[in-house]
């Protein structure tokens, strides 16, 4: 619940693909070959993963697992093949491609399985044990799953005590997250800053106050921005400034670009 909670906070656009616009745009552009398809497909890596985890109901490594590459390869076909005139979106067309491609794979495994029986992964380890690589696999594979779930759980719990000295719960996050995409890319920016500006950061650590008016000169953003996002700011800042890798993937997509100057005459975030 806690992580959902925190997936809010980023918005709907946490997948790391908002830089595209819509994919089925983006998709358009590809077929028109106005864009590549190489960094659409990379930006889409954590859903990819999703789904083939969801798929397999288990944790799907896609650093090594060929499920993972299987619905790599699908997801490319689906952005060959796919057509907006079919009405369908095209992360759903997507999905079921994968869906499609996985069933295809899993029916081939099957198959052979059946042809060499289970016991033949049997092998003798130095203890002259009998041990089935394939059972390890599945085992290593669900307590990594779990190992991570509990790592998760404790960057939460260290995370939310971070927050409470600036009177932000966690829970507090989704209500805190700016509706639109670019509004929380301009205020991540001015996170950033703060983060990299040690004095400035020092100070924010040592008061528990934000540095508004130093912060101001620094990012060229008007008063009222910072003032009425203060508890965002400052989350982002702890976040990146802390050690928590698992809840800072959740940043990739927030890595802001330079401010551009509508946005430091408007203050409208």
């Amino acid at each position: 619940m806690l992580l959902v909670l925190f997936k809010r906070f980023f918005g709907k656009q946490s997948r790391g693909a908002s830089e595209f616009g819509s994919p089925e745009a983006y998709v358009a552009r590809i077929h028109a070959g106005e864009a590549s398809r190489d960094p659409f497909i990379a930006s889409y890596e954590p859903y990819i993963a999703k789904v083939t985890s969801k798929f397999c109901k288990r944790y799907v490594n896609p650093a090594c697992d060929d499920e993972f590459s299987v619905a790599l390869s699908a997801f490319d076909e689906a952005i060959t093949q796919f057509s907006p005139e079919a009405g369908r979106s095209f992360l759903g067309f997507a999905e079921t491609v994968m869906r499609r491609r996985l069933i295809d794979y899993v029916r081939k495994e099957q198959r052979h399985l059946q042809s060499v029986p289970y016991s033949s992964f049997d092998t003798t380890d130095e203890d002259e044990q009998v041990i089935n690589p394939i059972e390890r696999q599945e085992a290593l594979s669900r307590y990594g799953l779990q190992q991570e779930a509990d790592a998760r759980r404790l960057e939460i719990a260290e995370y939310n005590n971070g927050l409470k000295r600036y009177d932000i719960q966690f829970t507090d996050l989704p209500d805190l997250s700016p509706k639109h995409a670019d509004s929380r890319l301009l205020l991540a920016s001015i996170a950033m800053q703060l983060v990299e500006s040690a004095p400035l950061f020092l100070s924010l650590e040592e008061s528990g106050k934000m540095p508004i008016k130093e912060l101001c000169e620094l990012c060229g953003v008007s008063r009222k921005t910072i003032e009425r996002n203060r508890k965002y700011i400052i989350a982002i800042a702890l976040l990146w400034q802390g050690d928590y890798p698992y809840l800072q993937s959740y940043l990739q997509h927030l890595r802001p670009p330079a401010i551009t100057q509508d946005a430091k005459r408007g203050g409208s975030a």
